[in-house]
C-alpha cells in the first residue's frame, strides 16, 4: 500500500462481507421454504426473502467494485485519492440507504420490479451516492501523476453501470415497455458494463502477481473486453424473446448470446496463459488462485451455463425456471464474487502489512466455496430441467411440480452449507488480517518485488 487513503477500500470490503452473510442467511430461509419448512412465512414471506437475498447480491458486489477501485485508482494514478472524506460519507450513506432498502422490503415497500425493487426515494439516493464515487475516482484519474488503460477501462466501466441505472428508474405503465427498459439495467450491468468492470480488475491482479509486461496484457484488455462488451449489448435481445417485443430479438438475441461464452472462454484462456507466461512467483499464490478461477469460472457460469438456454428454441421452454435460477447463481458467482475475493486476497497483506496468505485455512475456503456452489448449481440444474419437462412438457400443475422437485433442494442446502463454510473461513482469514495499519506502507518508490520483499520482512 502506497497511499493512505487507500485503507478506505478495507472498510467497503469489510462491508460487502457483512451483507454476503445477510444474503447467504435469506438464501437459506429460501431455501428452507422450499422443502416446506416454512415457519418464518408470517414474518419473511417467500417474495420478501427473494428481494432481500438479489437486492442484497447487488449492494455487496456494488461495495466490492466501489473497494477495488479505491484500493487501485491511487495506485494506477500515482497520487492520493481526491477526496478521502467523500469516500468516508459515501460508504456510510450507501449503507444507510441499503438498510433502509431492507426494512423496506419487510413491510411491502417496494417497487414491484424484479431486481429493481429498491423504493423510489431511495432511488435517488443512490444516483447522488454513485456520483460521488463517480466524481472521487474520476478526479483522482484526473489529476494523477499517470494515466493506465487498467485505471481507464476500470473507470469507464464504472460510469457507464452508473448511467445504465437510470433506466431503471424510468416508470411505463406499459408492461412490454416497462421491462424493456428495466433489462437495460439488469442485462447491461451484469452482461454488459460489468464486464468491463470485471476485465480491468483482471488486468490489474494479473499485472502484479504474474510479471507480464503491462504492455502485453493491457493489449489483449482491449481485445477480450471489447468481444465481451459487444455480445453482451446485442445479447440482451435474449430477454425480449416473449414479453411483445419485435420478432428480430429472436435472431439477434440468439446469435449475440451464442457469441457470449466465445467471449468468456476468451477471458479464461486469457487468464491461464498471462499466468504460465509470468516469470514472477509472487508469494501471493492464493490471490492468483482465486484470481484464475474467476477466469474459469466466469466461462462456466456465464458463458457454458448461459449459452445451455438462451437460445430462443429451448428458451421457449426454460424461461421463469429454475433452470435460470441456475446460470444467474453460478454467473454472479464465477464472475463477480470471486473477482471481489480475488481482489480482497491480494489487497488485505497491502493494507494490513501482515503475510498470512497461503494458509491452510485460506486455500480450504477457496475449495469449499467453490464445491459447494458447484453442488448447488447442479442441483438447481436438476430442478429446473424436472421442472421444465413436467410442467411444460407433461402438462402438471405448477403448485403440483413444485411438490415433485423439493427434493432436490434438499440437495442444494446441503451444498450451500459447505459453501457457507467456505465463506466463514474466508471471512474467518479477512478478521485475522487485523485492520489497516500505518505501518504497511511503503516508500511510493518501491514497487513490484522490492514491495514484495517489505512485507516479507514484516512479521506477523
Amino acid at each position: 500500500m502506497k497511499f493512505q487513503s487507500q485503507k478506505i477500500a478495507y472498510w467497503f470490503f469489510a462491508s460487502a462481507m457483512a451483507l454476503l452473510v445477510l444474503q447467504i442467511v435469506y438464501g437459506f430461509i429460501m431455501g428452507f421454504a422450499r422443502i416446506g419448512m416454512d415457519g418464518l412465512h408470517e414474518w419473511i414471506p417467500f417474495n420478501t426473502a427473494r428481494a432481500t437475498h438479489t437486492n442484497l447480491l447487488v449492494f455487496w458486489l456494488l461495495l466490492g467494485f466501489m473497494g477495488s477501485a479505491y484500493f487501485i485508482i491511487p495506485e494506477e494514478s500515482d497520487r492520493e485519492l481526491m477526496w478521502p472524506k467523500l469516500a468516508w460519507a459515501q460508504l456510510i450513506s450507501f449503507l444507510v440507504v441499503g438498510v433502509a432498502a431492507i426494512i423496506g422490503y419487510h413491510f411491502n415497500w417496494w417497487e414491484g420490479r424484479k431486481f429493481l425493487e429498491i423504493p423510489r426515494p431511495l432511488d435517488y439516493l443512490v444516483v447522488v451516492n454513485v456520483l460521488a464515487f463517480i466524481a472521487n475516482i474520476g478526479a483522482t484519474i484526473w489529476f494523477g501523476k499517470r494515466y493506465t488503460t487498467t485505471s481507464i477501462v476500470l473507470y469507464f466501466g464504472l460510469l457507464t453501470a452508473a448511467l445504465l441505472y437510470l433506466p431503471g428508474m424510468i416508470f411505463f405503465e406499459n408492461q412490454t415497455l416497462d421491462s424493456f427498459y428495466r433489462w437495460w439495467v439488469v442485462h447491461l450491468w451484469v452482461e454488459g458494463v460489468w464486464e468491463l468492470i470485471m476485465g480491468a480488475l483482471l488486468c490489474y491482479l494479473l499485472i502484479k502477481l504474474t510479471g507480464v509486461d503491462r504492455e502485453i496484457i493491457e493489449k489483449w484488455l482491449y481485445v477480450v473486453v471489447g468481444f465481451t462488451f459487444l455480445s453482451g449489448i446485442l445479447g440482451t435481445g435474449h430477454h425480449y424473446y416473449y414479453i411483445g417485443a419485435p420478432k428480430y430479438w429472436l435472431m439477434v438475441g440468439g446469435i449475440f448470446s451464442a457469441l457470449e461464452p466465445l467471449a468468456f472462454l476468451g477471458m479464461a484462456m486469457y487468464g491461464i496463459a498471462m499466468a504460465r507466461k509470468g516469470g514472477r512467483k509472487h508469494s501471493n499464490r492464493l490471490a492468483l488462485v482465486w484470481t484464475l478461477g474467476t477466469c474459469i469460472m466466469s466461462f462456466v457460469g456465464p458463458g457454458f451455463l448461459g449459452f445451455a438456454h438462451t437460445l430462443p428454441q429451448v428458451n421457449l421452454y426454460t424461461h421463469g425456471t429454475l433452470v435460470t435460477a441456475m446460470h444467474g447463481h453460478m454467473a454472479f458467482w464465477g464472475a463477480y464474487a470471486m473477482l471481489v475475493f480475488a481482489v480482497i486476497t491480494y489487497a488485505l497483506p497491502m493494507l494490513t502489512g501482515r503475510k498470512l496468505w497461503n494458509n491452510t485455512t485460506g486455500y480450504l475456503a477457496f475449495w469449499t466455496a467453490n464445491i459447494g456452489f458447484t453442488g448447488m448449481t447442479g442441483a438447481l440444474a436438476v430442478a429446473g430441467i424436472s421442472q421444465v419437462y413436467l410442467e411444460r412438457k407433461a402438462g402438471l400443475d405448477f403448485l403440483m411440480v413444485q411438490r415433485e422437485i423439493e427434493v432436490h433442494f434438499v440437495g442444494m442446502l446441503l451444498a450451500a452449507g459447505l459453501f457457507t463454510f467456505g465463506i466463514l473461513l474466508f471471512i474467518y482469514n479477512f478478521i485475522r488480517f487485523g485492520l489497516p495499519s500505518d505501518e504497511a506502507l511503503i516508500p511510493a518508490d518501491l514497487e513490484g518485488e522490492a514491495e514484495l520483499e517489505h512485507l516479507e520482512r514484516r512479521t506477523v
